[in-house]
């Protein structure tokens, strides 16, 4: 038993370069529904500091995962998975047919992705995409 017993992740929230471009891409692409949006305007500096109107951003959902976005960065700023902090998000579906078909439909779209890989080891096969602001994202099935 640790000092806190934490029963599971409630919500994450990305830093992003361009809210409406990365609005489409996770609701378009990845099916997120929008919950709740920033009562403010995006572009206003004290929007973005303010928690209580979302720092400017939204918040979406895709089953029991909460994700928020939040439109302060720079335009030209890129994700680094090789620094401290957010290597990758891992995103639950169904089967690997879900893998199948995605990879499919990003091809057809344009979209990069990698191979899907079998990790046997853990159960689990994995798709490899990143979104716009090149945040490493996998798709997760269970074998």
């Amino acid at each position: 038993m640790g000092i806190v017993d934490v029963a599971g992740c409630h919500h994450i929230r990305l830093t992003v370069t361009n809210l409406a471009r990365s609005r489409e891409f996770y609701t378009e692409v990845l099916g997120f529904t929008v919950v709740v949006e920033s009562p403010g305007d995006p572009e206003d500096p004290e929007v973005r500091t303010d928690p209580n109107r979302l720092f400017g951003g939204i918040v979406m959902s895709a089953g029991s995962l909460y994700l928020g976005l939040r439109p302060v960065a720079a335009a030209g700023d890129r994700f680094e998975s090789e620094r401290v902090g957010l290597d990758h998000l891992s995103f639950t579906v169904a089967s690997r047919s879900v893998l199948e078909q995605s990879a499919q439909a990003f091809a057809e779209r344009g979209i990069v992705h990698g191979e899907i890989k079998e990790l046997t080891p853990m159960g689990i096969a994995i798709l490899s995409v990143n979104d716009l602001d090149g945040v490493h994202l996998e798709l997760t099935a269970p074998l």
